[in-house]
């Protein structure tokens, strides 16, 4: 109860600071005073998500450059699966919390809160809002969907 009116008092409050900037890609560090590392999904290989079925920890050696954000993976397996495909293997919303998008703002992930659905990986904020976002999942996708776009020119 407390962590939920923690996070909606705070998640607008981070999201303003964070809109002025935002990128297409997340590369929000997490933490109460986010900041842009320039890194994508906080330094995970969004492939593992769809091939290991968890998040996994990319490495420098396996890395590219891809709409404005580094990407890490975990090996050059994963790196040329992305590079063959790179829509395929990117989280929707650039990584930001796809309930975030759903409800008007951009804020960071804990990369182990993912849904594959339809064959697509969405990130959310933490357990909390997961919990939120899995109880609707098609109702805060078609949300996400229309506002992410307007959410990146604010």
């Amino acid at each position: 109860m407390i962590k939920n009116i923690v996070f909606s008092i705070l998640v607008p409050i981070i999201g303003m600071m964070n809109v002025q900037a935002a990128s297409q890609i997340n590369t929000l560090s997490g933490g109460l005073f986010e900041k842009q590392t320039g890194i994508a999904i906080r330094g995970y290989d969004s492939v593992a998500y769809f091939i290991s079925h968890r998040p996994i920890k990319g490495k420098e050696e396996f890395s590219t450059q891809y709409q404005g954000a580094k990407w890490l993976f975990s090996s050059k397996e994963n790196l040329d699966l992305f590079l063959s495909n790179p829509e395929k293997y990117s989280p929707q919303y650039g990584g930001y919390c796809a309930y975030g998008v759903a409800v008007d703002n951009l804020v960071s992930i804990e990369p182990d809160k993912f849904t594959i659905k339809n064959g697509k990986l969405y990130l959310n904020f933490d357990a909390s809002v997961q919990s939120k976002w899995l109880k609707e999942p098609d109702k805060y996708i078609n949300d996400a969907d229309q506002k992410f776009t307007s959410l990146l020119k604010k």
